[in-house]
């Protein structure tokens, strides 16, 4: 097996941009979901769930900043913040303290996505991981949970034959958001690795990953495309533990160390786990 691709979001929720190595750190890898959208008057964060049209803005991360294109619409550099004017923000029940983008930003990406806004950014370091499945202390960016996503080509692959043989159009990885794309193993084997080796780094894989909306949305459109693949999911990768309840596709991992990732590393299985997360009826 070998790392086939890797990718970062360098705004949460926004469109992903392909590497061919990176930096992978403790918090994840470098450059991934430090920068984040955010509901102005809420203080809440904001996701293709609510506003799928987050799937067209594109980010290019500069040393002292990052440009963000909003389909042929508009483009802004913005300069990293300088971190004197902050605010709280809440991620599902974390409540994050990040530095915010200058007002001309916020202006601006109210206007592309229709609804009003701001940009912050993850300056401080000080967010954790869930202790129950990432153990003490893993600290994370500004993902939904967890420093890193592993998923692997030939689950897609099984997943699309489905779709197709029901009538569907296959569907890209970029629906499911992934960092680390794993070429070569066998669908759905990724459910049986506790600890695996990508080049010289160690992760641990200790939380299969419960599907939500956005992976209705076509990442080319930036709107709602229909029911799929969450239906055919359902009917393969029901959660068969009740503390992640849904549909299951990938693995939340948490580093082991720090260094850097080439497409192409080795990947080797360290651990295996023996427990079934999928119920009986689907595919494990």
């Amino acid at each position: 097996m070998h790392l086939g691709s890797i990718h970062i979001y360098p705004v949460k929720s926004g469109r992903g941009v392909d590497l061919g190595h990176a930096d992978l750190q403790r918090q994840g890898l470098a450059g991934d979901r430090r920068w984040m959208v955010v509901d102005r008057a809420k203080r809440r964060f904001l996701t293709q769930r609510e506003i799928p049209s987050l799937a067209l803005l594109h980010s290019e991360l500069q040393e002292d900043g990052i440009i963000l294109t909003f389909g042929d619409v508009g483009e802004r550099f913005v300069p990293r913040p300088t971190g004197e004017e902050r605010t709280k923000v809440t991620i599902w029940r974390d409540e994050v303290d990040v530095a915010l983008a200058d007002e001309a930003t916020h202006e601006a990406l109210s206007r592309w996505l229709g609804r009003e806004v701001q940009l912050v950014y993850q300056d401080r370091l000080e967010r954790v991981a869930n202790a129950e499945w990432a153990g003490d202390a893993a600290p994370v960016s500004l993902a939904d949970g967890y420093p890193c996503l592993i998923t692997t080509s030939a689950s897609l692959r099984d997943l699309n034959s489905r779709l197709v043989y029901d009538g569907h159009e296959p569907v890209t990885m970029s629906r499911f958001r992934p960092n680390l794309v794993i070429d070569g193993a066998q669908a759905w084997a990724e459910d049986g690795w506790e600890t695996i080796r990508v080049g010289s780094l160690m992760l641990d894989l200790v939380k299969p990953c419960a599907r939500c909306a956005i992976t209705t949305v076509d990442p080319q459109e930036g709107r709602f495309a229909g029911d799929q693949p969450l239906t055919i999911l359902r009917e393969m990768r029901m959660s068969a533990d009740r503390r992640v309840p849904g549909v299951l596709f990938g693995w939340n991992a948490v580093p082991r160390s720090e260094g850097r990732l080439d497409v192409g590393d080795r990947v080797e299985v360290i651990a295996h786990r023996d427990t079934d997360v999928v119920r009986s009826n689907g595919l494990s």
